[in-house]
């Protein structure tokens, strides 16, 4: 049988609404700085795209800066800047780190009053277990001290509603390439009136805060991903993700009752499932679904290919045996029914066969 791809928070596949986008860009031979007529229209896709991608998060089009991707628009927004955050940040994030918040056990921020920094990071959904923060809640802490606040919005943008003023973030990451758009494209979405200076300096392109000649094709490729996305929440496709993910936990807490869901008391991503069994080492359980034709992951995909301990699973509160027995199915769009029931099939099997080796 066909493999079955269920690792969307690592990379949605392309959208055949990008490939288009991005195929007609490549035959647009103007520079977007230039002021010909070949220029312009080089321009003209990177400003749809802008609006693509501003009409998704709800924002006017000039909050919109491109970057290389969302670890970009992290270093572009704690440049120079004292930052908080939690360890159930991104690493892009967590690099920039120069105080901690604590993490209650269901992966959400536990309650602060205070912090010493000028700038909170709050993720809106955490790519390993789905858990969705109250970011607005945070940010009212933050601006009453002065502060401003960092949304990770990767995970989140296209599959929950939302945007800048609810979340209440000064700046907004992005990523082209969770939401079916192409790898190496994100933006950073800066509230009006708030500044970033500019990492890359240059030509001054994108409004003097990223120089250098744009990507035209990759921006296109995610505006065009954006707006698709944008349709999809708007005719519920997500609600029919988040019913499959149910069946997916119960067909694997009936097979395997010991089975620990992390993340799951609190308000998750409609697609996430992150699931233990205590011992079974989640690179094993990675391999094992490989071969058996399933692609799953054992945490965040942005670590060179490194598996070790979920840090996100021991800041809520786990030990580390559990922390290395996770594992994250995450679902889009185009997943089938057949197919979490096909995956739940293998992964009981796999881990039967783990019961009975550990038995004796």
């Amino acid at each position: 049988m066909s493999r079955v791809y269920l690792d969307y928070n690592a990379t949605a596949p392309l959208r055949a609404e990008a490939r288009a986008a991005m195929v007609a860009a490549m035959d647009i031979v103007g520079n977007p700085s230039s002021v010909h007529g070949e220029g312009r229209a080089a321009k003209g896709l990177i400003e749809k795209a802008r609006a693509q991608v501003a009409g998704l998060v709800g924002i006017d089009a000039n909050e919109v800066v491109f970057t290389a991707g969302a670890t970009e628009s992290a270093a572009l927004a704690c440049h120079g800047r004292h930052l908080v955050c939690a360890d159930v940040e991104h690493d892009a994030v967590l690099a920039h780190r120069q105080a901690e918040l604590g993490v209650l056990s269901t992966g959400e921020i536990a309650p602060f009053e205070d912090f010493t920094g000028d700038l909170l990071a709050v993720q809106a959904a955490n790519s390993e277990t789905g858990v969705l923060q109250d970011n607005f809640r945070w940010a009212q802490v933050a601006w009453q001290q002065g502060a401003m606040v960092l949304v990770d919005g990767v995970q989140a943008a296209g599959r929950v509603r939302f945007d800048l003023g609810s979340l209440g973030a000064d700046f907004l990451m992005l990523s082209a390439h969770k939401m079916g758009g192409p790898k190496g494209v994100g933006a950073l979405c800066l509230k009006l009136g708030v500044d970033a200076p500019a990492l890359i300096p240059g030509g001054g392109q994108e409004q003097g805060r990223r120089s250098g000649t744009e990507n035209v094709i990759g921006i296109a490729g995610f505006g065009a991903a954006a707006e698709a996305a944008g349709r999809d929440l708007a005719d519920g496709v997500w609600d029919r993700v988040a019913e499959l993910r149910k069946i997916l936990e119960k067909a694997i807490e009936d097979a395997a009752p010991d089975t620990i869901f992390v993340g799951k008391d609190a308000p998750r991503l409609p697609n996430t499932s992150c699931f233990a069994t205590r011992g079974w080492k989640g690179e094993t359980q990675v391999m094992a679904m490989d071969l058996a034709g399933f692609a799953i992951s054992a945490g965040s995909a942005c670590s060179s290919g490194k598996v070790k301990a979920s840090r996100v699973v021991q800041a809520m509160g786990y030990d580390a045996e559990v922390a290395s027995s996770t594992v994250r199915v995450s679902l889009g769009p185009e997943t089938t029914e057949d197919e979490v029931l096909r995956f739940a099939e293998s992964w009981a099997k796999a881990h039967t066969r783990f019961q009975a080796k550990r038995a004796g």
